[in-house]
């Protein structure tokens, strides 16, 4: 019994797995893939990153002591010496900075590393962006293109309409044609010259002229009427017919603007940029997660290019505070050795041994110039830093302002033309049911149905403003998708 439970639950598994594989293997590439393309692939953010790698390897370049010297002379002659004769000398010497000096250089150029990782944190998020925001340009162009081939459709409905009121017109006119031609031979008999018909009818040929009359005239009235309702069919078809005529020449006007802004795309993707693109089937609004007052506190707090300054700022203290350690004096630390050659002639104890001398050398700073110089340079640029901090801060507070006035009008806009999209609609609705039945109101059709497209593409212009405002959002908040 536990076997076959067991058996059942590992087929439930294999087929869940299965489905979960091929309903992956279906869905189309989203925007979350398309940013984990571009930021393993984009050539900008990549040189940004190798960049930062690059500064770390100042790091151990001056954290590191000098190099030592090794001082060789070799007598060509042996020099002549009291105990012996002298045949080389050998100087090896270490030079020691003061305290202080490599630790400050090391976290100067740790921080200088720092800024460069910003720089490409802010690289990054800026890729983002302009991934998400060409994103929704391109679903904006997808759902016009959709909008204007609905409108198509309906302008055909119509023109089908149109097309019947326009074969109908001819048939009653042909009507009242025949009706007057039989009127007017009646007229022709009723009106013979023979003396003994006028006298049998005197007395009432005055009322018989006058119903002649009437009937002949109102026979040219609908013979009139029919005329003129066949060339205002025949106009509304060709009006209709121009209206289809410009919505195609619009989509073909998109296309081609689709194509633009997917090789934009895929160049931020560093691929082909006539790879195809998938786009979702219809536009949906985006969400910020989080209040408006946390963007603000997160983009004064997150901000990479503040970030970057920060570091700066941190960096040029250490280099100060380097400079002024690389004021006082330098330390080495060496040992000579002489190389000596026994003396035949010399009865000293000392004749012939090699002689080891240690060695202090001491750097004198005394050009003072030089390293004052050294440190207001870094006090100057330092201060340009928190200069350059303000200005960008302020810089990033107007941006979130205008991001903020997007994203409300946005907001507004979309919901405004969401009502009228529906009110619109359903005017339409009713029109065309009156057109249908009676024939008349396409000019009301077509102003409704314009209106109705007008709405539809501002609609859509406004939920891609509301998207585009969002991502700008989280750019200035140094958040995204992907982190």
């Amino acid at each position: 019994m536990r076997t076959r439970i067991f058996k059942h639950l590992l087929l439930l598994l294999i087929s869940i797995c299965s489905y979960t594989v091929a309903y992956s293997q279906q869905q189309p590439d989203s925007l979350s893939v398309y940013l984990e393309i571009a930021a393993k692939n984009n050539p900008v953010v990549m040189q940004r990153f190798i960049e930062y790698k690059a500064a770390l390897q100042k790091v151990p370049q001056v954290g590191s002591l000098a190099d030592p010297e090794l001082n060789v002379g070799v007598f060509l002659s042996p020099m002549e010496l009291v105990a012996g004769s002298q045949l080389a000398d050998i100087r090896l010497m270490q030079m020691f900075p003061w305290f202080g000096v490599l630790k400050n250089a090391r976290d100067e150029m740790s921080l200088m590393a720092k800024a460069k990782y910003e720089l490409f944190r802010d690289a990054k998020l800026q890729l983002y962006y302009d991934i998400e925001r060409t994103w929704y340009e391109m679903n904006k162009i997808e759902q016009d293109i959709k909008i204007s081939e609905k409108n198509i459709e309906i302008l055909r409905s119509i023109e089908r309409l149109s097309l019947v009121k326009f074969k109908a017109a001819p048939v009653s006119g042909g009507k009242t044609s025949s009706s007057s031609a039989s009127i007017s031979n009646i007229s022709v008999q009723n009106s013979s010259p023979t003396s003994s018909g006028m006298n049998q009818m005197g007395g009432t040929s005055g009322a018989s002229a006058n119903t002649l009359s009437n009937q002949t005239s109102s026979s040219m009235q609908s013979n009139a009427m029919g005329s003129s309702s066949g060339a205002t069919g025949l106009a509304d078809l060709y009006r209709i017919q121009i209206e289809i005529a410009d919505i195609e020449n619009n989509i073909a006007s998109l296309e081609n603007k689709k194509s633009t802004v997917a090789a934009r795309f895929n160049s931020y993707l560093n691929r082909p940029v006539k790879t195809s693109v998938s786009l979702p089937s219809d536009m949906k609004a985006d969400s910020l997660d989080v209040p408006l007052l946390a963007v603000f506190d997160s983009m004064l707090n997150h901000n990479p290019m503040l970030g970057m300054l920060q570091f700066e700022q941190q960096s040029l203290e250490a280099k100060k505070r380097m400079v002024t350690s690389m004021g006082y004096p330098m330390v080495g630390l060496g040992v000579n050795y002489s190389l000596n050659k026994k003396s035949e002639m010399s009865t000293s104890p000392m004749n012939g041994k090699d002689m080891i001398m240690p060695m202090v050398t001491v750097t004198l700073p005394i050009y003072r110039k030089k390293y004052k110089a050294m440190q207001n340079e870094a006090d100057l640029l330092k201060s340009a830093t928190e200069q350059g901090y303000k200005a960008t801060s302020n810089s990033l507070q107007a941006e979130y302002y205008e991001a903020l006035q997007l994203y409300q009008d946005a907001q507004r806009r979309a919901s405004l033309y969401n009502k009228q999209i529906q009110l619109v609609d359903k005017t339409l609705e009713i029109t065309i049911k009156s057109f249908s039945a009676s024939g008349s109101g396409l000019t009301e059709i077509l102003r409704i149905r314009q209106q109705l497209l007008d709405y539809q593409f501002k609609q859509i212009e406004a939920l891609t403003d509301y998207n585009t405002a969002i991502a700008w959002l989280k750019r200035l908040m140094a958040s995204s998708q992907i982190q």
